[in-house]
């Protein structure tokens, strides 16, 4: 008995020697491609100066989600602090801490387009998923709107990843926002504003960093654990079909944070979304269950 009781401590102290020694090989591994260097040619983009850009940018972000990581006045906010994971946005103001003073317009298209920081390493949690399909125009505003603001006190971003996220991270199974773009598309062409499916599609872009470039929804990579999977948006017999098959539900829904029944809807940034227009969020809605609909007929 003993001889047996011997052989499997060992065999334990040998499997957790070997764990551990994977975990510390991963945690390399991630330590190694946050510091890659990533070969981006950043667009040289016209920045506007004329009052009607101006609004433009502004609306882009208060919609877009800029909100909810670098606060409404742009110095920089913590919004994830559970499980162990830490995370604050960085000043993009031009005050104490700014992370942006001296960005070309270059830089400015590589970090949100390209989730690739000036010195070309990869920007870990970024949207730029997100991002990427702006057209060069709403990027351009959105970029002076910024530069608009008033200097304001920050810091650089605060990024605190408990063990388990950096070894998934370095194992490739969470992946940075630059490792899921294709950086040689070319810019999304202006889309008219409207009630319209095309103006739906261009909106629906800022919904892949969650629900996934088929808007099919899961587990959201790099979210904390407690955190839900995102609904599939494309089942035709889904969510969309369920409780928002009419565009007035799916307005109350995007306004108020709240499902039909009253219940809360977790971790959708409804800071951002109930800033959106009347017009976009009938177009986003038109677009998302226009999906649904070819799904179901095999389109």
């Amino acid at each position: 008995m003993k001889h047996w009781i011997r052989r499997g401590l060992f065999g334990l102290a040998t499997l957790a020697f070997l764990a551990g020694a994977g975990a510390l090989a991963a945690v390399q591994m991630a330590d190694t491609k946050m510091n890659r260097r990533i070969e981006v040619a950043g667009r040289d983009l016209h920045i506007p100066q004329d009052a009607k850009s101006l609004e433009r940018g502004r609306y882009l972000y208060a919609t877009r989600g800029c909100v909810d990581c670098h606060g409404a006045n742009g110095a920089g906010r913590r919004f994830i602090d559970a499980d162990g994971m830490r995370v604050a946005g960085p000043n993009l103001t031009a005050g104490p801490g700014s992370v942006t003073l001296g960005y070309t317009p270059s830089d400015w298209d590589r970090t949100l387009r390209h989730g690739v920081k000036p010195d070309g390493r990869p920007l870990l949690i970024m949207p730029s998923q997100d991002y990427n399909r702006l057209t060069d125009e709403d990027v351009g505003a959105l970029v002076a709107y910024v530069q608009s603001m008033p200097q304001a006190s920050g810091g650089p971003a605060e990024m605190q990843l408990p063990l388990p996220v950096r070894v998934l991270y370095g194992l490739g199974q969470i992946p940075d926002a630059a490792s899921r773009i294709n950086h040689d598309l070319p810019p999304e062409p202006p889309v008219p504003a409207g009630q319209t499916v095309a103006h739906g599609r261009y909106l629906a872009a800022m919904c892949i960093g969650c629900h996934g470039e088929k808007l099919q929804g899961g587990r959201i990579a790099g979210a904390p654990p407690s955190w839900p999977s995102a609904a599939d948006l494309d089942d035709p017999l889904g969510v969309m079909a369920s409780r928002y098959g009419d565009a007035a539900a799916f307005a109350a829904m995007m306004r108020s944070g709240k499902r039909p029944d009253g219940s809360g809807i977790a971790v959708m940034p409804f800071e951002s979304l109930r800033e959106l227009s009347d017009d976009d969020i009938a177009a986003l809605h038109r677009y998302i269950r226009l999906r649904g609909t070819q799904v179901a007929s095999g389109d």
